[in-house]
């Protein structure tokens, strides 16, 4: 993302709530809230959060999460001001916030859930609060914030002898964040006394490697501190840690943690900058901090270390893990990191995704989204696109180019309800493909399991997949907008996707989304269907079979096994609009579409009677608004020599018999050609 100024961003800010809190019919504070959390799950530094707001004489929060390490608890609670721009918060306001969340701590452990409705969002966040301050063995409480800190966060403190870090996300801190062009801030490490190494001599000037031994300890305490974070740059390592501890690894740690150096082929680890200790010689012989440190390859090591401690109390002090350290400089991390990470390590057979083909997917389904145009479906001839956001800030990135004029422009025409990210195509694909428990998990892991999903099945990424993308995204906001309707609260984002993967079952995939992307807009039978059937979902989401939290409940597959038989019935008036058979994604190893028949059929037609069938429709009224539609793009298209789906040729030989039997003539037929 390039350097936005820090008042730009703040207007930004406030614009971009104000918008999502109009589209989904929310607060403000809520719609920041999340809106912040969403980046710092990104970014590796929250999980497993949700959004929950609760505010009484002398304690207030907005939400809680239980990260992945075991033993951690987080709590946030929001300070947004939509009126004067980077205004300031002070220390005294900082400490009172951080009071509250302890106050409702406090409250939490005094039985705070008995005065609440056992219905509510509020009552599910203080239960598992209750429950995780049980065997936390950290608490992390955030402020979350559009103002400017005046002073540090408060100093780490305790309560009840559980460690607790104060984290203030200010503006300026996301600001940072927002433009530093990484998925987060930099993990520094020092070492006191230095870690001695092994230097290798470099003959390129921006790259350079040594060869360390890390004891066990420090690389367990590591992941506990920093988690995921350790694991970003790469994609391969960070799903290499999603397993837990791997069996063997666990073995040798608990039984023979001397050979570990022996059995394990240690890691591999990257850094912008590395201050080394010199010798007498010149030589390198330690390093004292290392900036920007990443592990590329060894997620599972690092994970399993930092289980074995956390969960076996295992003995660490005994285990040493071999490290390559290579120091690259910002500028070619993109380029060195992937290379790195794919040839270092080749111990175990590796089927996760790696960059190259990962980009090539999210690069073209950038391309052919914000090639497609969306026509209006309210007949104002406002025209718009899609904005795919595959790199973080693109879409803040275009506008900072305009003047405010074009910036008026730009949102005219790539409004900002119709920009969409990875995490969301992801969320779409899913729900449509009857996975809600994996969307459940949240924005990062549904990420990475479309990802490994999709590396396997090759898609075909042109104009008919990704319009049925968008057509999945708009089912998906539909039924987003009918959860909140129907009180889902907190629970809406599961309730949504569970939502449309019962509908996806219960149609077999038989909606026709080639109609809704030329619409734009759901049919009033599929408005009505999703408004029935929301509510049936809603209530076996929120009644867990197992446990008593619902967020933990949606993550699981005995949750979709529950959904997928609540009893519903497709009406019939949806039916009568279904397709005969189910849709589904082309690969690169399916034949083109060219060789359909149906486009041999749309071939023999001459080109000019497209334009003459739209004409003769919007002089006589003889065809639907999105019939005239569909006729307009597929002679517009064939004009200029591109190519149509075989679903909108046969949609639009359709719609050609139809005009014919309402009396249109085709100029060459009355030419008697």
């Amino acid at each position: 993302m390039t350097e936005l100024d820090q008042a730009a961003y703040a207007h930004q800010v406030v614009a971009d709530v104000l918008a999502t809190a109009e589209a989904e019919r929310t607060t403000t504070p809520e719609a920041f809230t999340r809106g912040v959390l969403e980046e710092l799950e990104r970014a590796g530094l929250v999980s497993n959060f949700y959004t929950a707001y609760h505010k009484t004489h002398g304690l207030e929060v907005h939400g809680y999460g239980i990260p992945d390490n075991v033993g951690g608890l987080d709590l946030f609670i929001t300070e947004f001001r939509q009126g004067s721009l980077q205004d300031k918060i002070t220390k005294a306001q900082v400490d009172a916030r951080f009071r509250r969340l302890t106050t409702f701590l406090r409250r939490c452990q005094g039985g705070l859930q008995q005065h609440i409705d056992q219905s509510s969002d509020v009552y599910d966040m203080c239960d598992a609060v209750g429950k995780a301050l049980t065997d936390a063995s950290q608490i992390r409480l955030f402020l979350l914030t559009n103002c400017l800190s005046t002073s540090p966060a408060p100093t780490p403190s305790d309560y009840d002898g559980i460690p607790v870090v104060h984290e203030v996300w200010d503006l300026a801190r996301l600001h940072r964040q927002a433009t530093s062009g990484v998925l987060s801030e930099p993990i520094v490490v020092d070492f006191d006394p230095p870690l001695p190494c092994l230097s290798a001599p470099s003959t390129e000037a921006d790259y350079s490697v040594a060869l360390c031994v890390l004891d066990g300890d420090t690389l367990a305490d590591l992941y506990a501190v920093h988690g995921a974070r350790l694991l970003e740059l790469n994609v391969r390592s960070f799903l290499q840690a999603r397993g837990g501890v791997n069996k063997g690894i666990r073995e040798t740690l608990l039984h023979s943690p001397s050979r570990f150096l022996a059995y394990n082929n240690g890691v591999t680890a990257t850094a912008s900058k590395v201050e080394f200790v010199t010798g007498t010689d010149g030589r390198h012989v330690g390093v004292s901090r290392i900036h920007g440190f990443q592990i590329v390859n060894g997620g599972q090591t690092t994970a399993s270390l930092h289980h074995a401690k956390k969960n076996d109390r295992a003995d660490l002090s005994d285990v040493r893990v071999q490290m390559k350290l290579s120091e690259v400089s910002p500028d070619r991390l993109m380029e060195i990191v992937p290379l790195i990470s794919q040839y270092s390590n080749t111990q175990n057979r590796v089927t996760l995704v790696d960059f190259s083909s990962n980009d090539r997917f999210h690069v073209e389904v950038q391309r052919v989204t914000r090639s497609l145009l969306a026509l209006s479906a309210d007949g104002s001839g406002q025209d718009t696109h899609w904005f795919y956001e595959r790199a973080r800030g693109q879409y803040a990135d275009e506008l900072a180019k305009l003047s405010p004029s074009g910036q008026k422009k730009f949102r005219k025409l790539w409004p900002a309800s119709q920009k969409f990210t990875k995490s969301d195509l992801a969320k779409f694909a899913h729900s449509w493909d009857q996975l809600p428990h994996l969307v459940s998990r949240g924005a990062q892991k549904n990420f990475n399991e479309f990802m490994i999903r999709l590396e396997n099945r090759q898609l075909r990424v042109d104009s008919t997949y990704c319009q049925r993308i968008l057509a999945k995204a708009m089912l998906f906001k539909a039924a987003d907008n009918v959860a909140r309707r129907h009180g889902a609260g907190s629970h809406k984002s599961a309730v949504t996707a569970y939502t449309v993967a019962r509908l996806s079952m219960a149609v077999a995939k038989r909606i026709d989304l080639d109609d809704i992307w030329r619409r734009q807009e759901l049919s009033p039978a599929l408005l009505a269907a999703l408004d029935d059937l929301c509510p049936r979902v809603m209530a076996a989401v929120t009644s867990p079979l197992r446990g008593s939290h619902v967020g933990e409940w949606a993550k699981q597959p005995a949750c979709w096994d529950a959904v997928s038989k609540v009893r519903w019935s497709v009406p019939s008036d949806l039916d009568s609009e279904l397709l005969a058979e189910s849709l589904r994604d082309a690969t690169l190893d399916d034949p083109d579409d060219e060789s359909s028949p149906v486009i041999d059929e749309l071939d023999e037609v001459p080109v000019t009677e497209w334009s003459e069938i739209e004409h003769w429709a919007k002089a006589t009224g003889g065809l639907e608004p999105s019939q005239r539609q569909l006729v307009h793009l597929v002679g517009r298209r064939l004009q200029a020599g591109e190519s149509v789906s075989p679903t909108q040729a046969a949609q639009a030989l359709r719609v050609r018999v139809e005009a014919r039997r309402g009396g249109f003539i085709a100029e060459h037929a009355r030419l008697g050609e």
